[in-house]
């Protein structure tokens, strides 16, 4: 079994201060799998640093299961 990661999007309602987790996906709507790690980590980091909602992106590992 192969780990891949995926970015979670954190959104804060400005009211109410409660978060909302959204997992990105590509182009077909399908939950977007990164292969390697730092990747993941580099596209979260960008996409925080140019947030202009401040929205947090986080990655976390997923399992790619083999058939």
């Amino acid at each position: 079994m192969k780990m891949a990661y995926n970015i979670i999007k954190i959104m804060r309602d400005q009211k109410t201060g409660q978060k909302t987790h959204v997992l990105l996906t590509d182009g077909l709507s399908q939950i977007w799998d990164i292969k390697k790690k730092e990747e993941a980590q580099r596209i979260a980091t960008m996409l925080s640093e140019n947030s202009d909602s401040g929205h947090e992106y986080k990655i976390r590992g997923t399992c790619n299961r083999s058939k």
